[in-house]
């Protein structure tokens, strides 16, 4: 590639991967997935408005040379992805169907499936390019009318802490059957629309079903003795032998006349998860392909998204009915069937929303008919925006009729149901919940809660929580009780130092949110978090911290770690304030743990300053203390409510471990 051909390349990708995250850190704030920013603003970069508001811009950015390129970029992307959709794919949700899941499922695609048709007969004279036939035009409409997210489906779900409750299981469940009936029945469209002839047709399907004997009885038992022996996770050799094997599988189906992404998911669907190898797998791929790929493939199908085809308002009543036949179809075929299975209006009506979401997953499906010439860049578009808007409304219509804190409500029972059905002696709330983001601080903050907790029976809690945007965090097949991902250094330090720390850990958008929660659920006397600098601030007290500084209605500790092996001899800073108090009562109970502690206080000199406070602080603290404990206000340098420029010297000047406490609001 010659240098100018790179270096257009380049800015192309940094002028997507810039303005996904800017449109997505702005739909996290209103409640929508990040995947449909990525979407819009694919749609964005191309015709529909930057071709509006800038044509000379549009055609320097996207210049018709530098398109293969970058379509190649995209395709890698999808290629990948499909992959990664595999691997998330839990074959045990559909072995675990009951018959309500079955016929809602079968009801979900049916429906909708059957109305995409009957649509197909009015738009067929208009909007099928010309030379297709009726049958693929219709059946592929049938498939776009059909097709749920699952991805999508199971970040909403578990954004709303719904995973675990009876609705997200019978949508989780629905859904993948769903994923694999709506991919099959593509993998026939395609097929059906590539075909030249009734021995063409004969010999995609043989050259189809012999690729999916060998993937089921050669390459799935090879993979799970590879897993078998990979039990930490996925070396290199390993990760490029995989790599090598979707590849050729894509390769495959492409070749076979069913495109090149069926045998990348096909590869994921079957790759074992009986150990650690498909988190490993998806850990390494997921952040290039979700932050760079991914958005490079948007912006491709964005260049061909123009809606300025839709100048007319016929077209516009077009794109109208195409959104009420895909909600009709999708959301009333789900709802009849659920409520038909004996569950009520308002579960039913859940199911149905959830089933509606398309996103992403319907963008794929548009390309391939796009690309096959089945349907017009018109009708393209309209299809675009369909699975924009039904995405968009999934988020505030669940939240109308299933509402988080009903949610929450159900939650509570089920947990309070678990509880009795074990018949515990007695439920003690914990004494301090440990909220590991960097693992690494996990064995410290074990250290200082065993102190914190001595002699008292009070159990210990480790909460991890999850990016709610990463596949891999749901692949875990940890049981409750082994070591969840991430928390290893905690189960290390709880063995060394003969105690039991309980785990929880589930995927989160707002971690502060959720850590509150948690804390209140279960009754702490202390959250315990450990030092964050977001990006753009020198506070040691911002981004997650500070959230959670300001929500928690309980005492907050915030650890600034420095080595912390043991909790011996603590340093006290003695302030009158509230949080100073918060933090006597952290230090009197280190010292009823066994701890020796020291309370110490700033020569009282009038109009000393606070930077002398804060100076005598460190000084004394260079005296061989394991630990400094100080309330979190201005006395000490420390602003519980930080600006980006702010910088404590107390936190960034210490040699040893410091714990800044913030008292109960």
């Amino acid at each position: 590639m010659h240098a100018s051909a790179t270096v257009t390349l380049l800015v192309q990708i940094l002028v997507i991967v810039a303005v996904g995250q800017l449109l997505a850190l702005a739909a996290r704030r209103v409640g929508q997935p990040a995947v449909v920013a990525q979407v819009i603003a694919g749609v964005a970069l191309g015709p529909s408005l930057l071709g509006v508001l800038w044509p000379a811009g549009l055609s320097a950015l996207w210049a018709p040379d530098s398109l293969p390129a970058l379509n190649a970029v995209g395709q890698l992307g999808l290629v990948l992805f499909m992959f990664l959709v595999g691997l998330e794919f839990d074959a045990t949700l559909i072995k675990g169907l009951g018959r309500a899941s079955v016929f809602i499922s079968t009801s979900s695609i049916a429906a909708p499936f059957a109305m995409g048709i009957g649509l197909a007969w009015p738009l067929y004279v208009q909007f099928a390019p010309p030379g297709v036939p009726f049958l693929p035009f219709a059946l592929f409409l049938g498939v776009a009318m059909s097709i749920t997210a699952f991805p999508v489906l199971a970040r909403i779900l578990a954004e709303r802490q719904a995973l675990r409750t009876r609705i997200g299981a019978i949508a989780l469940a629905c859904a993948a059957v769903n994923d694999v009936t709506a991919w099959c029945i593509l993998a026939f469209v395609v097929a059906v629309a590539r075909v030249e002839g009734a021995e063409s047709a004969v010999l995609t399907v043989v050259e189809a079903a012999a690729y999916v004997l060998v993937m089921l009885t050669l390459v799935r038992p090879l993979l799970g003795r590879i897993g078998e022996r990979t039990r930490e996770g996925a070396s290199q050799g390993l990760l490029a032998v995989m790599f090598l094997l979707v590849f050729v599988s894509a390769a495959i189906t492409e070749l076979i006349g069913i495109h090149a992404l069926f045998g990348a998911f096909a590869m994921g669907v079957i790759t074992p998860r009986e150990s650690g190898f498909t988190r490993a797998l998806a850990e390494k791929l997921e952040d290039v392909v979700i932050i760079v790929l991914l958005p490079v493939y948007f912006a491709c199908s964005g260049l061909r998204t123009d809606l300025t085809l839709m100048a007319s308002t016929s077209a516009w009543t077009v794109c109208a009915a195409i959104i009420v036949v895909a909600c009709v179809g999708k959301f009333g075929g789900s709802l009849v069937a659920a409520r038909a299975s004996g569950l009520t209006w308002q579960e039913s009506s859940a199911i149905g929303i959830l089933m509606n979401t398309r996103g992403l997953i319907q963008l794929i499906v548009l390309n391939i008919g796009l690309d096959l010439k089945v349907i017009s860049p018109e009708l393209f578009a309209m299809m675009v925006v369909m699975a924009i808007v039904t995405t968009m409304m999934t988020s505030p219509a669940l939240e109308w009729v299933y509402p988080r804190a009903q949610i929450e409500r159900e939650l509570a029972a089920k947990g309070a149901a678990e509880a009795t059905a074990s018949k515990p002696p007695a439920v003690t709330p914990p004494a301090v919940l440990l909220c590991i983001s960097d693992p690494t601080i996990g064995g410290p903050m074990v250290t200082f809660a065993e102190r914190f907790s001595r002699g008292r029976g009070k159990p210990i809690l480790a909460l991890r929580l999850l990016p709610i945007e990463k596949p891999s965090n749901y692949l875990s097949t940890a049981t409750p009780g082994e070591a969840l991902e991430g928390l290893s250094s905690v189960d290390e330090r709880a063995a060394e130092l003969a105690i039991t720390v309980a785990t929880r850990s589930f995927p989160s958008a707002k971690p502060a949110r959720d850590i509150c929660r948690v804390a209140d659920e279960v009754g702490v006397e202390l959250i315990l978090l450990g030092s964050h600098r977001p990006l753009l601030q020198r506070s040691m007290l911002g981004g997650v911290v500070a959230d959670v500084v300001a929500r928690a209605e309980l005492p907050v500790g915030v650890l600034v770690d420095r080595g912390l092996v043991a909790v011996d001899r603590v340093l006290l800073a003695v302030d009158d304030s509230e949080d100073g108090r918060a933090a006597a009562t952290v230090a009197a109970q280190l010292e009823r743990g066994g701890a020796s502690v020291t309370r110490w206080e700033p020569a009282a000199a009038p109009g000393a300053a606070d930077g002398d406070r804060t100076e005598g602080l460190l000084a004394e603290a260079e005296r061989g203390y394991d630990l400094v404990v100080v309330g979190m206000n201005a006395t000490w340098d420390l602003d519980p409510s930080p600006t980006p420029w702010h910088r404590e010297r107390l936190g960034q000047g210490i040699a040893t471990t410091l714990l800044a406490v913030r008292g109960a609001s």
